[in-house]
C-alpha cells in the first residue's frame, strides 16, 4: 500500500495566506491567517494527510492511520521484496522508529531500545533490512544534513534525520490519540515537526527543490532548509508555538546566519519560524518569519 499523503494546503486545511514562492522572491506581506486551535492541529498531527480520511469525521478518520500501519504490519511489508519478515518484530520496530524520529539517531540506539527487553531478535542485519523495506514502501523517508560553507569552524554533524514520511503513522505505533498530544507538549512538539516537515517536502517538490536539516558541534540546529535547483535556500525552524520558543527558533536561525560564510555562498532567501497557531503570518523586526503551518502553500 504504496500512497503520499496530503499537505494541508492539498487537503484545503491551509488557507495558503502566505507562499513558499513569495518567501523565495522577497515579495512577502504580513497577512491576516485563519487561526487554528492547537487542539485541531492535535487532530491534523493524529489523522495525517490520508486522502479517504481528509473526507471522513472524527473519530473514523483517526482509524486510517491505525489501518495502514496494521497493513504494512501484515501484509506489505512481506511484498516489498519478497522478503519473509515477522508481523510483531514490525510492529515493534515501527514503535522504537516513532520515538526517535525527529533525531539523529544512529541504529544502535534504535537497536538497544528493541532489546532492552533481552530479545535479541534484531540484529544489525536484521534492522537494516526491516528499515530498508519501510523505506521502499516510502514509510520512512530520513533527511540528509546540509553542508554549507562556514565562517567558522564547527563540525557539521552528516547524520540524517529519522521522520516517518507523515506524522500519523508514528502515531498510530505509538498507539496515541490527540488528547495524549495534548497531555504530553514535548510529543505533540516532535510530531508537529513531522507534520512541517511533511508539508514542506511538498512544497518544496512543486518548486522542484528539496529539504535537509543543519546541525553542528556547537549544538545549533535548523530543522529544515529548504533548498532550490538555482542555490537558493530558505532556513525553517519548527516549533509548536508560545513567544518563549519563537524568540528561540528566530535567535537560532540568526546564530546560524551569522555562521554562513556568505562570501562563498547565496545569503538565505528568507528565515522562518513555523507554529502552530497565529491569526497573522509576519516578519519580526530582524527579519525572521513567524509562520502558522495553516497558512503555508507551495
Amino acid at each position: 500500500m504504496q500512497m503520499r499523503t496530503m499537505s494541508l494546503w492539498e487537503s484545503g486545511e491551509s488557507t495558503g495566506s502566505i507562499s513558499l514562492v513569495s518567501l523565495f522572491a522577497g515579495v512577502a506581506d504580513n497577512v491576516l491567517t485563519a487561526d487554528k486551535t492547537l487542539q485541531e492541529v492535535a487532530y491534523l498531527v493524529c489523522r495525517g494527510g490520508w486522502p479517504r480520511a481528509v473526507l471522513q469525521r472524527q473519530p473514523m478518520a483517526l482509524e486510517r492511520a491505525y489501518d495502514y500501519l496494521n497493513a504494512i504490519v501484515n501484509t506489505d511489508i512481506l511484498r516489498v521484496d519478497g522478503v519473509e519478515r515477522n508481523a510483531d518484530r514490525t510492529r515493534r520496530l515501527m514503535r522504537s522508529y516513532a520515538k526517535f524520529q525527529g533525531g539523529q539517531v544512529p541504529l544502535s540506539k534504535i537497536k538497544e531500545d528493541l532489546t532492552a527487553g533481552n530479545d535479541g531478535s534484531f540484529d544489525e542485519k536484521t534492522l537494516t533490512s526491516y528499515l530498508n523495506a519501510l523505506k521502499k514502501m516510502f514509510v520512512i523517508e530520513d533527511m540528509p544534513s546540509w553542508n554549507p560553507n562556514l565562517r567558522s569552524k564547527a563540525a557539521i554533524r552528516t547524520s540524517d534525520t529519522r521522520y516517518y514520511t507523515d506524522p500519523s503513522i508514528a502515531v498510530a505505533a505509538l498507539g496515541i490519540g490527540p488528547k495524549d498530544l495534548m497531555n504530553d507538549l514535548e510529543t505533540f512538539g516532535l510530531l508537529f515537526e513531522t507534520l512541517c516537515v511533511r508539508d514542506l517536502r511538498v512544497y518544496a517538490q512543486a518548486m522542484d527543490g528539496w529539504v535537509s536539516h543543519y546541525r553542528d558541534s556547537d549544538g545549533l540546529e535548523c530543522d529544515a532548509v529548504v533548498h532550490l535547483r538555482n542555490g537558493a535556500y530558505g532556513l525553517v525552524a519548527i516549533k509548536l508555538g508560545g513567544d518563549r520558543l519563537i524568540e528561540e527558533g528566530a535567535k537560532n536561525l540568526q546564530k546560524l546566519h551569522k555562521k554562513l560564510d556568505t562570501d562563498r555562498m547565496k545569503e538565505p532567501s528568507f528565515m522562518a519560524v513555523m507554529v502552530a497557531t497565529g491569526d497573522y503570518a509576519y516578519r519580526r523586526g530582524d527579519g525572521v518569519w513567524v509562520i502558522p503551518v495553516g497558512s503555508l502553500k507551495p
